[in-house]
């Protein structure tokens, strides 16, 4: 159903999310859906997709892909582009989560994380902005994460590539602002989605601390970085640019 209270100015715009089968990335295609937005959206399981395409509705499309198959994203891109239409929006949410003590992480581990969180995004980045340059407009999001701002152990590689996405949206807004595309980061906080889960169970004290320090004092849903998303790419948002936000309960701020 579309949703009639806020004029995004997306309709009918296509929106590419990627790892959207699920998640933050599955909320983010439902409430683009939902304000009549064209959400295209990629994961690498065939079956995850056709299950999310059920919850979406019919305004979705999907594409079986893996962001770390380098080569062929700019074939996605140009497929996208010419099947689908004109992508307004691009969200890389496709990200891999490890969680191990730091001498224990082996090279191929390290590499597999950074394979997917920013050799992924960047492509995908390069790729979809090549379109936007010569319209002279265009939204990409960076989904970052708290662990970019505090030591939280345990999680190296994850908290590597998402530190570094925030230093990738600095330099991405600088040089794509001149062709009018604005580039902007999330930083979820802890977000109750299978990955965190998958991240938490079994570990009580580690879900203590994160509430204690968070002042909500309460886990985030999907659908606050859903708006926090839809916000961005909005017509709303036209002079926010190469900006981390927050979406974490005051978690950032927490004593």
């Amino acid at each position: 159903m579309k949703d009639n209270k806020m004029d995004y100015g997306l309709e009918g715009k296509v929106v590419v999310i990627t790892g959207a089968a699920s998640g933050l990335g599955l909320a983010m295609a439902k409430s683009y859906a939902a304000i009549g937005a064209k959400p295209v959206i990629t994961d690498i399981s065939q079956e995850a997709l056709d299950r999310a395409c059920e919850e979406i509705g019919p305004n979705v499309v999907a594409y079986l892909h893996d962001v770390t198959d380098l080569e062929s994203i700019p074939a996605l891109i140009a497929k996208i582009e010419s099947e689908v239409g004109p992508i307004e929006c691009l969200i890389n949410n496709a990200g891999k989560h490890q969680k191990k003590f730091s001498d224990e992480v082996t090279d191929a581990e390290f590499q597999s994380v950074i394979e997917v969180n920013l050799f992924g995004v960047f492509a995908m980045t390069r790729e979809v902005f090549k379109y936007m340059k010569e319209r002279g407009r265009g939204s990409i999001q960076m989904i970052s994460s708290m662990t970019a701002i505090i030591g939280q152990p345990r999680v190296v590689a994850y908290s590597v590539t998402k530190t570094g996405l925030l230093g990738a949206t600095r330099t991405l807004a600088s040089d794509f602002s001149p062709f009018g595309v604005r580039v902007n980061a999330i930083q979820p906080g802890f977000i109750d989605t299978p990955m965190f889960r998958k991240a938490v169970d079994g570990d009580q004290d580690r879900q203590n601390r994160i509430l204690t320090r968070t002042p909500l004092q309460k886990y985030g849903h999907p659908q606050d970085i859903a708006n926090a998303s839809l916000f961005l790419a909005s017509n709303k948002a036209e002079f926010i640019n190469g900006i981390a936000l927050p979406v974490d309960g005051g978690f950032s701020i927490g004593f």
